[in-house]
């Protein structure tokens, strides 16, 4: 009995389909090929293979082609100097995440980076040690303090420590048209790398979903919401930048976070505290709940 494997017209079609689907992924490739940036064509390299991939994968039909073209024509159309959807929709697909990740490698102790964000402002007020970020904004006063540390435990004084987060409302400064400045501002850590000043109790909020990545998470049925957190950026010479929150121990949207950034290591304690509890230093809040919080920063050396 013959063991040659039979072939029918179906099974030399399909080949054949392989055959020319490959053919024009090589002849793109080929295309990348005076690249003088040994980078950049790597990367262009591994986009086309990929990207082929993905079209050959779910055998992209030419009409799903075009609305995938319209929509990122219209996240392009509504992506201006305030308003960056390209990045949002990085944001909900885990890209932005996944690429911090990639880019801070893990390092001993070194606290977790998280994502970046829009809202971030340069040149936001200095605020003394004690002194409040909020600047009028709504919301329940908080208590926040830490230390900053290399992975060896040695403070870190001088560190540069950045601070920003939403209203009451889930709006930051400037969502508003009013050119206002609040609840954002900067710090130094001390001789001691001990920093400690006054925010707001972070509350939950939706990243903008009134646009086409919005319109994406509501046909898939995901929520816009972002659990409740605080922004950290700290910089000191001869350490690596970090970029990362804190987030509510218990509270809402841990687990659906839109855009992926919540880790376990940044859930962190917010004590809620009655009205008539001292304030650490003596501020008078007569009547009114508050809360605190403790963050220990740990930063790795800059290694580039």
């Amino acid at each position: 009995m013959s063991t040659e494997t039979t072939t029918t017209p179906v099974h030399d079609e399909q080949r054949l389909q392989a055959q020319r689907e490959r053919a024009l992924i090589d002849r793109v490739i080929a295309s990348w090929a005076g690249t003088s940036d040994e980078r950049l064509a790597q990367i262009l390299t591994a986009l086309t293979e990929h990207l082929h991939a993905f079209v050959r994968e779910v055998r992209l039909t030419e009409s799903e082609w075009t609305k995938g073209i319209d929509f990122l024509r219209a996240v392009g159309d509504i992506t201006d100097d305030n308003r960056q959807e390209f990045i949002l929709l990085s944001d909900v697909f885990g890209v932005s995440m996944q690429t911090v990740t990639v880019a801070n490698q893990a390092n001993g102790d070194a606290t977790e980076s998280t994502v970046f964000g829009p809202f971030f402002v340069d040149d936001s007020p200095q605020i003394e040690h004690g002194g409040d970020l909020s600047a009028g904004a709504s919301g329940q006063p908080c208590w926040i303090e830490g230390t900053v540390t290399d992975t060896n435990g040695a403070p870190v004084p001088g560190a540069r420590i950045e601070i920003w987060e939403a209203d009451d409302d889930g709006f930051y400064d400037v969502q508003y048209d009013d050119d206002r400045t609040a609840a954002r501002g900067h710090l130094f850590a001390d001789e001691d790398g001990r920093y400690r000043l006054w925010g707001l109790t972070p509350t939950p909020y939706p990243i903008p979903h009134d646009g086409p990545v919005g319109a994406l998470l509501a046909a898939c049925g995901r929520s816009p919401m972002r659990p409740a957190h605080l922004h950290f950026m700290v910089t000191a010479d001869g350490k690596r930048t970090l970029i990362t929150h804190i987030f509510v121990r218990g509270g809402e949207f841990t687990d659906s976070d839109a855009v992926f950034g919540v880790k376990e290591s940044l859930i962190a304690d917010f004590a809620e505290q009655t009205p008539g509890t001292p304030a650490p230093d003596g501020r008078d809040l007569t009547g009114r709940n508050w809360s605190r919080v403790h963050f220990d920063i740990v930063l790795a050396d800059d290694t580039h």
